[in-house]
């Protein structure tokens, strides 16, 4: 039994995290103030993107980066069914369609190859969202090829992959959200996620026209650069909506801890390959349990570890294996149930059996806690924990089958 329960994710917070945010609360500035744009720099400079633009959420990211582009009625937004759903809603909260293309059931990424079959077939599609599922990245050099030849733009969901890095053919070294392939990335700042601002998201790009849109799309679509007014110059409390935006702002207390956070990243994507590399030691042994694949051309943020298990082989119900590790104090999690099989998408007209693979891939997924404050003695725990109830839930069904 584990010492302490264990979830499958949880923030990392240390003494310097809370100073940086006591300091801001007494400063007097607690909204829109100089620690936003800051925490922007941060992750502009550490991804390698020339602009980044913070905002209250990844999913606010998302339907910012949708606007951004333009992407309306009539058009459909490609993304992979194996992700949270905001992934593909944000194409329905502008009024376009989200479709999906099936991932590679060995990176568990969506995958060019059903990419590109996809818009070959249906012109309507002008946007791929890729997903970095679990923290590794997707293969973006493929994938700008493919945008590049049918004039498709690209916004790189790398809610998952913040400290990721992938290497092109050229050998050259890339980071998730330098938007090197990419016309946008979004990112995540929930507590289960590589940082944390409490809730909190942000977009990178490389261009400026985009980069000025978005941050007035992100606070009501009000422009205040006097080089930008249509009228007015000259009026200190002069302002116009020029779009219609959102408030979707990130507080100057919620910069205060993330520029807290950027300076650990690293130690944090560190901390994290730790346990995934005592995982693979002690489970790659069982031929019933699939370890992730990360590639040798990428580092994963991992985000996740996601191990797929045979359970029809062992004759093993999945939430009867879900109550006895939680019972023992270790609590597992599953990512995802395909978007396409939520009821509301239903509605739309996709169906089981549409996607395959990620199918596949949900009915054998299991997510074994990561996180950098989980020990290495826990780490073992987990992973002995899996195997030991694994082989006390298929002894019977073994037991039957002899007889």
């Amino acid at each position: 039994m584990a010492k302490r329960a264990i979830s499958y994710g949880r923030q990392t917070i240390d003494e310097s995290d809370i100073a940086s945010v006591v300091e801001t609360l007494r400063s007097g500035m607690l909204t829109q103030g100089p620690l936003v744009e800051e925490f922007e720099r941060a992750i502009a400079d550490y991804t390698g993107a020339r602009y980044a633009v913070a905002c209250s959420n990844g999913t606010a990211a998302l339907h910012l980066a949708c606007l951004g582009l333009g992407l309306g009625a009539g058009e459909k937004a490609l993304t992979s069914p194996l992700t949270f759903l905001a992934s593909a809603n944000a194409a329905l909260y502008v009024g376009a369609r989200p479709e999906f293309a099936d991932i590679d059931g060995l990176t568990l990424n969506i995958d060019p190859v059903e990419i590109e079959k996809k818009v070959k077939k249906d012109r309507s599609i002008k946007a791929i969202i890729p997903v970095h599922f679990a923290g590794t990245t997707c293969r973006m050099e493929e994938i700008s090829e493919i945008a590049v030849k049918y004039g498709l733009k690209v916004i790189e969901d790398a809610c998952h992959a913040l400290g990721a890095e992938w290497t092109d053919s050229a050998g050259k070294v890339h980071k998730a959200g330098s938007c090197s392939h990419s016309d946008l990335a979004v990112f995540s700042f929930h507590p289960v996620k590589s940082i944390t601002t409490a809730e909190g998201g942000a977009i990178t790009t490389n261009n400026k026209e985009l980069y000025e849109k978005l941050k007035a799309l992100r606070s009501h679509g009000v422009v205040k650069d006097p080089a930008r007014l249509q009228r007015g110059q000259g009026l200190p409390w002069y302002y116009e909506m020029q779009h219609l935006g959102f408030n979707y702002r990130l507080s100057d207390i919620q910069c205060a801890l993330g520029i807290s956070q950027m300076k650990k990243l690293d130690s944090f994507v560190e901390r994290r390959a730790g346990i995934a590399a005592i995982y693979d030691r002690l489970l790659s042994k069982y031929p019933f349990i699939k370890i992730p694949h990360a590639g040798s051309q990428t580092r994963s943020a991992w985000h996740l570890y996601p191990v797929r298990i045979a359970f029809d082989e062992l004759g093993v119900q999945r939430q009867e294996l879900f109550r006895l590790m939680s019972a023992i104090g270790i609590n597992l999690q599953v990512h995802y149930i395909p978007v396409h099989l939520q009821p509301y998408y239903r509605e739309l007209g996709f169906r089981p059996g549409d996607f395959p693979v990620a199918e596949r891939l949900y009915d054998e997924e299991v997510s074994l806690p990561i996180y950098p404050l989980l020990s290495d003695e826990e780490a073992g725990a987990v992973a002995e924990g899996l195997i030991s109830t694994l082989a006390c839930l298929s002894a019977p069904a073994q037991r039957a089958e002899a007889v």
